[in-house]
């Protein structure tokens, strides 16, 4: 299982612009490179990361092979409801990550 970090704020007042940060570790591995034993090693990116809030999508980003191993994302919402933010990485091949993290909002 990969692992995710995020960071949301437990508590934001209605209309504060939050920060939120979400980091994925992840390889990135391009296709571009060789092995030990000299074979490719094969294309596995997160592709794709978006981060959902109350159901509703806030931030969406497209990765590509120039992104780093362990890509970091950072951006702002105004806290609006409490509920839950949902981050989905979607990998090469399909493979989906997906972390939650709850804000309360009052």
């Amino acid at each position: 299982m990969t692992r995710t970090l995020v960071n949301v704020p437990k508590t934001a007042r209605r209309g504060d612009v939050v920060e939120i940060r979400a980091m994925i570790a992840h390889p990135m591995e391009t296709g571009y490179r060789n092995g030990p034993d000299g074979a490719a090693i094969p294309r596995r990116i997160i592709h794709r990361f978006t981060c959902t809030y109350g159901g509703e999508e806030v931030f969406a980003a497209d990765f590509h092979p120039a992104v780093g191993a362990n890509p970091y994302v950072a951006f702002s919402t105004v806290a609006i409801e409490s509920s839950t933010l949902t981050f989905t990485w979607i990998e090469d091949g399909g493979a989906v990550h997906a972390a939650t993290a709850e804000i309360a909002v009052d």
